[in-house]
């Protein structure tokens, strides 16, 4: 009997194989020869990648998941008694397997929608992340603007009317009784805006919740770490306006 009507070309042999090694529908033997293999035919380890390109994400989420042993078990069994020739026997097989394979990389691609859809939703309720403190001395002496993004823990400064005494230089603090002293975030500049990664070092509760304030210290700040007198500006952080 002639295969043309399976439309089972041979060239995809090697896909199916890969798709086969990848998914670990094949038994221990079976995989030890594709590695064995991989390592003299280019063409089969770069179909091998391909296959890990597209499903080795999904690990880290999905459990494996197997048909039931005794299924393929059954269908082998059943052709191996089909009255039919050899030749067609070997192509129900391979058909077999891709049916194993199409099996797999569907619900492979249905978690990957899944997990899609659901990272789309939690990202859509995530919670805040960028965040605003005015630094002052009373309710109508606003002095600087700090902006801080707590994904990343940047922090921007910006003085609105605060101008430091000749010879001196502001200096801004994060101050949080789990810190204990205060720690120094870096001398103001004098330009439009001062930029820094400093919190980095510290949690994002701990940014979030912690008090910054702004001393009056020698040119290039304190040479000791610690602030040499009480703030003269300080604040809070607060969710930014979308």
């Amino acid at each position: 009997m002639s295969d043309a009507g399976f439309n089972d070309p041979d060239e995809n042999d090697l896909d199916v194989l890969a798709g086969e090694y990848v998914l670990g529908v094949l038994d221990l033997d079976e995989r030890r020869a594709v590695a064995a293999r991989r390592l003299a035919e280019p063409q089969l380890d770069a179909a091998i990648l391909r296959w890990e390109n597209r499903l080795a994400p999904l690990l880290a989420y999905i459990a494996a998941e197997p048909p039931p042993p005794e299924l393929w078990a059954r269908i082998e069994r059943e052709l191996a008694r089909s009255p039919v020739t050899s030749d067609l026997v070997a192509i129900l097989q391979r058909r077999a397997r891709r049916w194993k394979i199409t099996a797999l990389a569907a619900g492979a691609l249905a978690a990957s929608l899944a997990l899609g859809l659901g990272f789309s939703e939690m990202g859509r309720l995530a919670a805040p992340q960028n965040f605003v403190a005015v630094l002052q001395k009373d309710a109508a002496s606003p002095a600087f603007v700090v902006s801080v993004d707590l994904s990343t823990r940047e922090l921007t400064i910006r003085p609105l009317d605060a101008v430091a005494p000749a010879g001196k230089s502001y200096e801004l603090w994060i101050i949080n009784e789990k810190l204990g002293p205060p720690k120094s975030l870096g001398v103001v500049q004098k330009a439009d805006f001062t930029s820094n990664d400093k919190l980095r070092a510290y949690s994002p509760e701990v940014v979030k919740s912690s008090l910054y304030a702004i001393t009056v210290e020698q040119a290039g700040g304190s040479p000791d770490g610690k602030p040499s007198g009480p703030p003269v500006f300080a604040g809070k952080l607060i969710q930014a306006l979308p």
